[in-house]
């Protein structure tokens, strides 16, 4: 069999595509119901008694929500930017219930364009994880989280008023800036001591631009096109395999591939020349 008939079909790319988001999906459920029980059984509030009740009965209907038909339409490709910002409050309502913190909501606009449903199951995980970590340092009482859209890209704010020590190199802010940095989005952190610190994160709603020029005459396959868009990202080779449904050898194996093409002596390399290409 040689290499051409190995390449799916559009119709089979756009169910991988699917196969890939519902993956997404419900590891974005499972987060949610393990941190919501984590909240309830840190809280100094209940006795051990009102946790686990609690806790079972969260596990309870985490359990039966996977098995409805809902979770199959949360899987839509667009989701309202109001919805979103709902359903991230609803994500977050254990934390806000049985933490410590005041979490403060800025809806963003009724109008505001509609998210690709990446964008919207991104920007919830970022905001999810902040969170947590401002519990887990414990040395915030107030959080205001705040999103925006304008027109081009969705606008996330998250401000709290503990030590004002993070910086962006913390270590842990790096699943977000991996997050942010996969979505070509922009992450910007600024701390006063003793005032608190703000998080600021610009999530494109587009997809980037795809490599041309320099890369239309390499006689790239369809699949290697594909990588290297991805790549292009800051996708690691594992993620690069995620989002097209292949093994992470067979994304190494292309990099590889583009590698050679190109005449890049580096993974880095390359990233730079198609962004300079498309930028």
């Amino acid at each position: 069999m040689n290499a051409d008939a190995q390449i799916p079909s559009p119709a089979e790319r756009r169910l991988q595509a699917e196969r890939s988001r519902t993956i997404v999906e419900e590891t974005d459920r499972h987060a949610v119901a393990l941190e919501s029980i984590l909240a309830i059984l840190r809280s100094a509030r209940l006795d051990d008694r009102a946790a686990r009740t609690l806790a079972i009965d969260t596990a309870a209907s985490a359990l039966v929500d996977l098995r409805t038909a809902t979770d199959e339409q949360r899987t839509a490709l667009i989701e309202p930017v109001v919805g979103a910002f709902a359903r991230l409050r609803s994500d977050l309502k254990p934390l806000v219930r049985f933490g410590d913190l005041d979490v403060q909501f800025v809806e963003p606009p009724a109008n505001g364009r509609a998210l690709p449903g990446d964008v919207a199951h991104a920007a919830r995980a970022i905001v999810r994880h902040s969170v947590l970590a401002l519990v887990d340092a414990g040395d915030a009482h107030r959080v205001r989280i705040q999103w925006d859209c304008d027109g081009l890209n969705l606008l996330i704010a998250i401000r709290d008023d503990g030590r004002g020590e993070l910086a962006a190199h913390d270590d842990s802010l790096r699943p977000i800036a991996e997050r942010v940095t996969a979505l070509d989005g922009e992450l910007k952190v600024d701390s006063t001591p003793g005032w608190g610190s703000a998080v600021e994160i610009v999530l494109p709603l587009d997809p980037p631009s795809e490599p041309e020029t320099l890369f239309a005459d390499l006689e790239l396959s369809p699949r290697e096109q594909e990588v290297l868009s991805l790549l292009a990202t800051g996708l690691r080779n594992r993620d690069i395999a995620d989002r097209l449904a292949i093994s992470e050898n067979t994304a190494k194996f292309h990099v590889s591939n583009l590698l050679r093409k190109s005449g890049s002596r580096s993974r880095a390399a390359l990233i730079a020349t198609v962004r300079q290409t498309t930028g």
